[in-house]
């Protein structure tokens, strides 16, 4: 599966941060929530998705829990877009 995101808006810190984005799977474009925890115990990302979302994930076929953990793979990778201006160093290690 090819999913790609792309980060909207970042506030908080590097110990943790509120993520707000989207990601696309297969020309469909769908938005997420996510926080971001730094430092103690490691980097976690734990990324959500509306019930709108969750729904239109399984009528095209996809396996939402599938999604949700390349969705925060990628996050933990940085394997996504940011918007002009905001760079990684602002909110990661």
């Amino acid at each position: 599966m090819d999913l790609k995101v792309r980060i909207n808006n970042v506030h908080g810190s590097q110990m943790a941060a509120k993520i707000t984005g989207t990601f696309v799977i297969d020309e469909n474009t769908f938005r997420f929530s996510a926080i971001a925890f730094g430092r103690i115990g490691g980097q976690n990302v734990g990324a959500k998705l509306s019930k709108v979302t969750q729904t239109e994930l399984k009528k095209l076929g996809y396996d939402e829990e599938e999604v949700v953990m390349l969705l925060q793979k990628n996050l933990l990778e940085g394997n996504l877009d940011l918007p002009a201006g905001l760079k990684k160093e602002t909110f990661a290690d």
